[in-house]
């Protein structure tokens, strides 16, 4: 039996889940400039997410830290979120921890009273689009905010 978990991040989860988001990265072949990949930030997630709504979500797979998810602001949109760093390793894939993050961040959002939750990812990474269009996702023809990740072609807003 399977024991996972959730919590919120701490600055010592940052090392753990830089890694697994570039090992994903590397995984899918988007370990490239313009992506979360060349962030400096990915170093520091735990400190993106320290005003009040703003949260990340640490998943553990029997107390082994195996991925995550948060929600952010999104510069220049104050009624929309965004929904960042959705990640897990390769081993912790198809037991429905993306979506218990999902449900999480989803709900955190509402609570913090935003009205839509955006996201960007790249065709690459299209296997996790079908999660995406399951919770209400729709595509739009070009970027919100001020992301800075330039090499994502997918974007999509969910009205909350």
């Amino acid at each position: 039996m399977q024991n996972i978990s959730f919590r919120e991040i701490k600055p010592e989860d940052n090392p753990i889940i830089a890694k697994i988001i570039r090992d994903s990265l590397t995984e899918f072949n988007c370990n490239k400039p313009g992506t979360v990949f060349t962030d400096p930030e990915t170093d520091r997630v735990s400190f993106q997410f320290l005003s009040p709504k703003t949260k990340y979500y640490v998943a553990e797979l029997n107390g082994e830290v195996v991925g995550g998810a948060g929600i952010n602001l999104l510069e220049g949109e104050p009624d929309k979120c965004e929904l960042q760093k959705l990640y897990l390793k390769k081993a912790a894939r198809g037991m429905g921890i993306a979506n218990s993050l999902m449900d999480k961040c989803i709900n955190f959002a509402r609570e913090a009273g935003y009205q839509f939750m955006y996201l960007e990812t790249k065709k690459e990474l299209a296997i996790a689009v079908p999660l995406y269009e399951k919770y209400g996702f729709t595509y739009l023809d070009g970027a919100l905010g001020n992301t800075g990740h330039f090499n994502c072609e997918i974007r999509m807003l969910k009205s909350l």
